[in-house]
């Protein structure tokens, strides 16, 4: 089978799109005879993982380690999950990995995550890497890169969502987050103010906030932080000060937090995968992150980010404040509907002029009438119903000025086909299997 085949078989495989649990992908694994061979780093949080992934991945990079990549969810093609050396895997990987975990699965049901995760570790299995980064999908107790050991584990922060699977509260979806660290195990947590439960699972394991006289539970704002200053900023750690850094190239307020428990965590790795801080501040200057509050070139300006919760609409919102000034705001709406579609437009609704809610494909997908039907209970100005993202975006860039600036988010789903308008078209003929 090629790439898209495979992508359709693997989706069928289980009866439901999310399943928690580790004992399908730890049996499969175990089958497959995989063994950890080079430093893991596992990153999990509601918000921020894919950043801290990403300059974790540069900078490592820039200081000549082979580095292997495992993130979701993808934006264009299936390809972005799994990268090495920082290129995404090309279809003959993708595809020898997931024929050697559907030989080795025999009856045991995967959910499409299960499957990629295991098909990742088996190409990354096959490069001699000296460092391998997992972002978790979900949760972290219970997600399927908790089935490998983590030589440190980052949690970037804790906020509601995911809520059916995490539970209900701050406090159960803190103790979800948490179950990816190790007894012994540096732990990273960017959350300046973590929930009860996710300090108390901490000090289980034997990790106590501030000892430092071992590997252990390592908070933002106590045992490490930074300090903004004029054109550059200042990273303070166990290891002590590093100063002079430049902002990371991906934009927003938060990114300095992300940036943070990366260094963090390559302090807790220094014995094994040192850096210098040359590699540190290349590093910063040249990473990049499709989606993650990116602007686009030319007229009206066109921004895009995937903020699908109230925390990262709290941060986008944030972050449109601190832009130029324009005189109106379009913003192209999709989201899913198990999300909490109101904290999201409340975050946003000062920063949006005209709402343009369109529909998404799937069945979690939000349609543009319940989109509408919230926003107008909002008090917002609907500005039409899409049936996709194309559409709206096509309404916006009609609408609106050469000053204004249009906002496309709510969901990597969102961006992703936002970009797809955006992108030239297949030469005919061309058969296209994103």
């Amino acid at each position: 089978m090629i790439l898209h085949q495979w992508l359709a078989h693997i989706e069928r495989q289980h009866a439901q799109p999310i399943a928690l649990g580790l004992d399908r992908v730890r049996e499969v694994s175990r089958r497959l005879g995989q063994r950890q061979h080079c430093p893991v780093i596992l990153v999990g949080g509601t918000n921020g993982k894919g950043s801290t992934c990403a300059m974790l991945e540069r900078i490592l990079l820039c200081a000549g380690y082979r580095v292997g990549l495992y993130t979701s969810p993808h934006l264009i093609d299936y390809n972005e999950r799994v990268r090495i050396d920082g290129r995404p895997a090309d279809d003959a990987a993708l595809c020898e990995g997931f024929a050697r975990v559907e030989a080795a699965r025999g009856d045991v049901p995967l959910t499409y995550f299960e499957f990629g995760t295991l098909a990742a570790w088996e190409i990354f299995s096959r490069r001699p890497l000296d460092a391998i980064i997992l972002e978790v999908g979900l949760g972290g107790r219970l997600d399927a890169t908790n089935i490998f050991e983590p030589d440190v584990a980052i949690v970037t922060g804790v906020d509601l969502d995911h809520m059916d699977y995490l539970g209900p509260t701050r406090e159960d979806i803190g103790r979800e987050k948490a179950g990816i660290f190790r007894a012994g195990k540096p732990a990273i947590c960017g959350d300046a103010q973590p929930p009860a439960s996710l300090l108390e699972y901490a000090r289980s394991l034997g990790s106590v906030p501030g000892d430092t006289a071992s590997h252990n539970l390592q908070l933002i704002g106590r045992d490490f932080g930074y300090e903004r200053q004029e054109g550059q900023w200042q990273f303070r750690g166990r290891l002590g000060q590093r100063s002079g850094l430049a902002w990371p190239a991906l934009r927003g307020a938060m990114q300095l937090a992300n940036a943070s428990c990366a260094l963090a965590a390559l302090d807790a790795l220094r014995d094994r995968l040192p850096v210098a801080m040359q590699d540190i501040r290349r590093g910063l200057l040249e990473v990049e992150l499709p989606g993650r509050f990116q602007v686009l070139p030319g007229r009206p300006t066109l921004v895009l980010d995937v903020a699908h919760n109230p925390q990262a609409a709290r941060v986008l919102a944030e972050n449109l404040g601190n832009m130029a000034f324009h005189p109106r705001t379009w913003a192209v709406f999709g989201m899913l509907r198990d999300k909490d579609v109101g904290g999201v437009i409340a975050a946003l609704k000062p920063r949006i002029d005209v709402w343009l809610p369109c529909s998404l494909e799937g069945p979690r997908a939000a349609s543009a009438d319940f989109l509408a039907t919230a926003l107008e209970a909002a008090g917002c100005r609907v500005g039409g119903r899409f049936a996709n993202p194309a559409a709206a975006l096509a309404q916006a860039q009609a609408a609106a000025g050469e000053g204004d600036r249009i906002l496309a988010f709510g969901s990597f789903l969102t961006v992703a086909e936002v970009l797809r308008a955006r992108a030239p078209q297949p030469m005919a003929n061309g058969e296209n299997f994103d």
